[in-house]
């Protein structure tokens, strides 16, 4: 399987998927209350909804530019500041709403190779910390680029779940649901 058809529509099913989730807290719950999920953590010293919300959208969007050898253009960098500072300025669900949308927009807009570079091309990864991974490209992709995207999304459901949203495994897939077979639905309920 080629790089690009790992991640892209990976991340563009689990995007749409976390969208999902957010509209179905706005419906679930009172605009304000809503709003405040933004500032839900799972514990003391972790990020936010907001900040996970940021995060998803930013490892959706940075194996784009590291796997092509390409340097993060200023709204990466921008998006990355805007998760950090979420603690202090969480926006508002609309704003999650346009991150989620953007990054769907860059995913949609690649062509069907754009992440196909030689699987042992090497990466090299320094984390804000000062610690360097030496990767392939493949290893980059399947043991980082994934993880930490799969990272923050759990977290963020996992906020929204703690915060009393009502969510569920078909709301987790809803991308396989085009895969059911629907005589199958009665069996299941069983």
């Amino acid at each position: 399987m080629s790089l690009t058809k790992l991640l892209v529509p990976t991340y563009q099913q689990m995007l749409k998927a976390l969208s999902g989730w957010l509209k179905k807290a706005e419906a679930q719950i009172p605009k304000e209350d809503a709003e405040a999920l933004l500032a839900a953590r799972l514990a003391p010293d972790m990020f936010p909804l907001s900040t996970q919300i940021r995060f998803v959208c930013v490892q959706a969007q940075e194996p784009i530019y590291r796997l092509r050898g390409e340097a993060f253009p200023e709204s990466l960098h921008q998006l990355v500041d805007e998760g950090r500072d979420a603690i202090d300025k969480p926006g508002s669900l609309a704003d999650a709403q346009t991150r989620i949308q953007e990054a769907l927009n860059l995913l949609d807009d690649l062509a069907a190779d754009a992440l196909d570079t030689d699987r042992d091309a090497p990466i090299v990864h320094e984390l804000p910390s000062g610690m360097i991974f030496d990767l392939t490209a493949e290893q980059y992709a399947r043991d980082w680029a994934l993880a930490q995207f799969y990272f923050h999304l759990m977290t963020a459901y996992a906020i929204l779940r703690s915060e009393k949203v009502e969510l569920g495994k078909v709301d987790y897939i809803p991308h396989m649901l085009e895969f059911l077979r629907p005589e199958t639905i009665a069996e299941a309920s069983h």
